[in-house]
Parts: C-alpha cells; structure tokens; sequence
C-alpha cells in the first residue's frame, strides 16, 4: 500500500512544478506583452512628432542661374571687364517664377553695380561679398524686401577683444524672411 500512497503524492508534486512552471510561462508572456505594447504605444506618440517635424523642416531652395555679363569696370582707362555669372539661391519656386518676371530690370541693376565697381574691388574676397550683399538687395528690391546694411565689425579680430560686456554688443540680428537667401558667383572672371 505503500506503493499506492507515494504514487499520488509523486504526481501531485509534478502538477504542482508543471502549474507552477505554466503560471511563470503566462506571467512572462503577459510582461513581454505589456512592456511591447508600452514601445508601441510610446512609438505610436512619437510617430506624430517625428512626421511634424519631418515635414516642418524648411523646404529646399530653389536655384535660378541668371545670364553670364560682360561688363566694362570702372578702372582708370576703362580697359578692364569682367564676366559675372550669378545663381540666385531662392526661397521656393513660387519665388522663383516672381524672380523671373522681373528678371530684365533686375538684370539692368546687376549690370549698373558691377560696372560701378574697379579691378582692385573685385579682386578681394571682401569686395565679392559686398557685391554679392548689393546683389541681394537690387533682386530683392522689386519683391518688396529690403536688405539691411552690414554693421562694421571691430578692428580687432580677437574675439575677447571685441566686447567685453554684453551692454557694449550690438543688437543681434534678427531672422531673415528674405526669400532671396544667397547670392552666388558661377564664374567670375576679370581682365
């Protein structure tokens, strides 16, 4: 009898491990699922988020390459000319499109700085960026936009040098809403 009494006491020891192995089974399906679907969900939130930001980013220039010009310098014995080939970097196309229907008077008013300018002026890497901020300024001109004037910087280079209270500092400048954005020289040539 012996037999029959350690019989059941075996088997309800093995359905007690095989329940008990059954329950950490479900218990640990259940926390995958939980801490899976927390992700999801925390994924779910955030896909919004990253679309908003996706599609918030400024949307790419448009580049309108204008004309190359040849145009006489204004050097002593007017002997010197220079070919100039500009690419305006634009906000969008709709910009672009107003650009082009100006585009004869703008081209007129690109041609009168260049010729304003000397040999010596447009051989300096400051004399380009003048060129190209007076540029901006006559395209933006007749889409209604103005160019604010650069403020002379120190002469010291040293940036320490430069202010040494913040109450001293010029105002910095503020956002842009230009949609001329850059002027940019594609070749550019003097003799």
């Amino acid at each position: 009898m012996s037999d029959t009494t350690a019989a059941p006491a075996k088997s309800k020891k093995l359905i007690i491990i095989v329940a008990v192995l059954a329950l950490l089974l479900v218990a640990g399906g259940a926390a995958a699922w939980l801490l899976l679907a927390k992700r999801h969900a925390g994924d779910e939130e955030e896909a919004p988020a990253r679309t908003a930001q996706a599609a918030s980013p400024k949307t790419p220039p448009t580049f309108l390459p204008m004309e190359n010009m040849v145009v006489n310098l204004a050097d002593p014995g007017g002997d010197r000319f220079a070919q100039v080939g500009i690419t305006l970097e634009l906000a969008d196309a709709k910009t672009a499109e107003l650009v082009k229907t100006y585009m004869p008077s703008i081209r007129s008013s690109v041609l009168l700085l260049v010729s304003q300018r000397t040999t010596d002026e447009l051989l300096t890497r400051e004399g380009k960026e003048k060129l190209a901020l007076d540029v901006r300024r006559e395209v933006s001109r007749p889409l209604g936009f103005t160019v604010p004037k650069p403020r002379k910087r120190p002469a010291s280079r040293d940036p320490e040098d430069e202010y040494e209270d913040d109450e001293d500092a010029p105002p910095r400048p503020r956002a842009d809403n230009n949609p001329v954005r850059q002027v940019l020289f594609s070749s550019f040539i003097i003799q």
